[in-house]
């Protein structure tokens, strides 16, 4: 099948040739006639698929056959992101596939200034995509008016959620006109996910083109056991050793990839990282830098898991695991993409045994475990609360009455209990019941 057997115009099949696509993704298949019909749908598709092609081209082919008149462009078309850099990358497709169409877009996020968005959105805009905190505020400056909005999409909407945006979204909504497109598209599902579907879309088609919660085949995974406080040393070693030249690496928090990035430089590696704290123009050049090859290593917090589009990323890897099974999937996605091969490499230390258990149930399947000679773990080192641990990166967090720290989920630590090793599973010997697992928002 071909990108014309799916009903768009001449327009778009040229900007679509002018990229070198000539076969649509699977997810495309299905999303983009069925986007043209003007249903709502619910998609899950892994990231790295082209879903996002998969509501451009059909969005800007249904704004361009009903072009109103003459007068002030109206927003037509709302996409909301959870993160500045996805907005970006969106923002960039919707550029790129509408290049040959009469249509004016344009993002919006936070972090940086908001006058020239201010003139943008005056001047007039057909399709907006933003982040829902800086959307708002325009709402509240009333400098944006969404009454017209024909479609919306929200693009990661479990991200979203994750990162505590229900309550703007919520708002968003309400300032929507009732008669509207809705596409929502999530890489994971969840209750949270189904119960916004229910309330959000219409009779909607529902998208799946895998197993939901799963990584692209095309991803190698391994497991690469390690003491701790040797992690920095492997990790150095194997990017030098094997001649890595483009390598994403995730921390769990913002000190931790700075602290990691500098240490990375101090073994002659140049790297960069990326994180909530970093302005957003710090964010937007150290990425410009590693998409160049001028940056060898790109440290980043999971707010970079969503939106970084990096053509044909060969590494990823997870210097700490993530708290939460799913951004492992998300994590991992940055490779893989547009049909290419990609590698996944997990450094997993004594103390990471119930969040590889978690990773490898949500996947349904063991990961191969390799020891990297001459870094033999120490059996006995015994394993440590990942939350607690002196120099982990993160700031202690005040705790509640119960004496559970505020913000962290319930259930004991992330890590493996004292003394305990890694088992085959990834659990920990005599692991107790898990108590209810709850997750703190907020960005990386």
């Amino acid at each position: 099948m071909s990108f014309d057997t799916l009903g768009l115009s001449a327009e778009l099949l040229r900007a679509v040739a002018e990229q070198g696509y000539s076969e649509p993704t699977p997810v495309q298949r299905q999303a983009i006639p069925v986007i043209l019909q003007g249903r709502d749908i619910l998609a899950g598709a892994q990231t790295g698929t082209g879903k996002t092609a998969g509501f451009t081209l059909p969005l800007l082919q249904r704004l361009n056959d009903a072009t109103p008149g003459k007068g002030r462009r109206p927003v037509r078309a709302l996409i909301l992101t959870p993160t500045r850099e996805l907005a970006a990358q969106v923002g960039e497709s919707v550029g790129t596939y509408g290049r040959h169409l009469p249509l004016v877009s344009t993002v919006i996020f936070g972090g940086v200034k908001i006058n020239p968005q201010i003139q943008q959105l005056r001047r007039g805009v057909d399709i907006l995509v933003a982040t829902p905190g800086r959307l708002l505020d325009h709402v509240s400056q009333k400098t944006l008016d969404l009454s017209s909005v024909e479609i919306l999409v929200l693009d990661e909407a479990d991200r979203m959620l994750d990162m505590g945006f229900i309550r703007d979204i919520r708002r968003i909504l309400a300032l929507l006109p009732q008669r509207r497109q809705n596409l929502l598209f999530s890489a994971t599902y969840s209750n949270d996910i189904r119960q916004l579907a229910d309330t959000l879309l219409d009779a909607p088609v529902l998208i799946e083109v895998a197993r939901r919660n799963t990584p692209t085949e095309l991803v190698s995974q391994v497991i690469h056991p390690v003491d701790r406080e040797r992690k920095r040393e492997l990790l150095s070693f194997m990017v030098g050793s094997q001649n890595w030249r483009q390598v994403l690496v995730f921390t769990r928090t913002k000190h931790g990839a700075n602290r990691l990035s500098q240490q990375l430089e101090k073994d002659g590696i140049c790297s960069a990282a990326i994180h909530g704290n970093k302005s957003q123009g710090a964010r937007t050049r150290a990425l410009q830098h590693f998409k160049r090859g001028e940056v060898r290593v790109l440290v980043a917090t999971d707010i970079a898991a969503r939106g970084l589009d990096i053509d044909q990323l060969p590494h990823v890897v997870n210097y700490e695991l993530p708290n939460v099974a799913e951004d492992y999937v998300h994590r991992i996605g940055r490779t893989g993409r547009a049909g290419n091969e990609g590698q996944a490499v997990s450094l997993v230390c004594v103390d990471e045994g119930r969040l590889l258990g978690d990773i490898e149930r949500l996947l349904k399947r063991d990961l191969p475990r390799v020891v990297i000679p001459g870094y033999e773990p120490d059996p006995s080192i015994r394993a440590e609360p990942i939350q607690r641990r002196s120099g982990a990166g993160a700031k202690a967090r005040p705790r509640n009455g119960s004496g559970q720290q505020q913000g962290k989920r319930s259930g004991g630590s992330a890590g493996a209990s004292a003394g305990s090793r890694l088992s085959k599973g990834g659990r920990p010997e005599a692991q107790k019941k898990r108590g209810n697992r709850r997750r703190a928002a907020g960005p990386g």
